[in-house]
């Protein structure tokens, strides 16, 4: 038990499998059955929120967050089907212009709060609030059309395996990759831990940020990519009635990485996930209140988050 304390990363597996454990029995009391393709069906839907966390944890490592992911996969949504228009001939097009906005976003949240020193909080919101704007004013329900061809991104599967959830995998390890094994992966968490000692010691403290919300802007274009593919059309709503902004931060924080910076990482971050997912699928087969799942949601991540500070505190002392 002290060990699992002493490792979100193992605490958040450890707690997926006995919500799976305790799941499976719940459901099987109730008279249904929770099987194999349950589970691909988790892999399936939690890929969006999958590698939006991804990114999110990025933003998150750097010290900073990021509030605009809902808004702008609304938006990415909307610019990749309106540009693919339907044709396959386009999806190459649509895909570059939209991560290049998806980019573009997170070039301006990264200046705003390293140039003018404005919080991550404000001026993520900030951000959301006027692609906010943009979407009310120019949407006023779905737009454009996703070629078939682009739709198997969202539906195909590679024998039991999604390609959503192969796209997920790509992308986590893309960024465990960068995080672990690169000098980017290390000054982030330098200025995640201490801004002021970072910049002491050579790190140039704010292309490190910039370059950590360009990164999370565009994962979170590759999750309106993803949704695209699956609505078959892009829509104003989709980032935001998906909850993605917190939910990302929740299940980043729930897979043990400070919020404060600079400690943590993405395998922790998939867990988180997949432990979401995992009650979500559970409470959805038992026909749960959706009040209640959202209140057993949030203690489920008050008391990771209170379990992880007393840790902290311990090492600390």
């Amino acid at each position: 038990m002290i060990a699992l304390v002493a490792n979100p990363t193992r605490a958040v597996y450890a707690a997926l499998i006995a919500t799976l454990a305790v799941g499976w029995a719940l459901v099987a009391f109730d008279g249904g059955t929770f099987t194999l393709n349950d589970l691909v069906g988790i892999q399936q839907r939690s890929a969006a929120l999958g590698i939006v966390a991804v990114g999110q944890t990025l933003a998150i490592l750097a010290g900073s967050l990021d509030l605009s992911v809902a808004y702008l996969i609304s938006l990415v949504s909307l610019v990749a089907a309106e540009t693919m228009a339907g044709q396959s001939s386009n999806i190459l097009t649509a895909v570059i212009v939209a991560l290049g906005v998806s980019a573009l976003v997170g070039l301006v949240n990264g200046v705003v709060i390293t140039k003018l020193k404005v919080h991550a909080f404000i001026a993520t919101l900030g951000v959301a609030l006027v692609i906010r704007g943009v979407l009310d004013h120019l949407y006023d329900g779905p737009a454009g059309r996703v070629p078939v061809d682009f739709q198997q991104l969202g539906y195909a599967r590679i024998g039991p395996i999604p390609v959503a959830a192969i796209l997920w995998a790509a992308v986590a390890f893309g960024v465990w990759f960068l995080l672990r094994r690169t000098r980017f992966g290390h000054r982030v968490y330098a200025v995640g831990g201490d801004v002021e000692v970072a910049r002491l010691s050579g790190v140039r403290t704010d292309r490190v940020v910039i370059a950590a919300h360009v990164l999370c802007s565009l994962c979170a274009g590759v999750a309106g990519l993803l949704l695209a593919s699956r609505l078959g059309a892009g829509a104003p709503t989709v980032g935001t009635d998906g909850g993605y902004d917190l939910e990302s931060i929740a299940a980043v924080v729930l897979g043990g990485t400070a919020l404060a910076g600079g400690r943590g990482g993405v395998a922790g971050t998939v867990g988180g996930v997949l432990l979401l997912a995992v009650l979500d699928s559970v409470f959805n087969q038992l026909e749960v209140n959706s009040f209640f799942k959202d209140v057993v949601r949030g203690v489920v991540i008050v008391v990771a988050v209170a379990v992880y500070a007393r840790r902290t505190g311990r090492r600390a002392s």
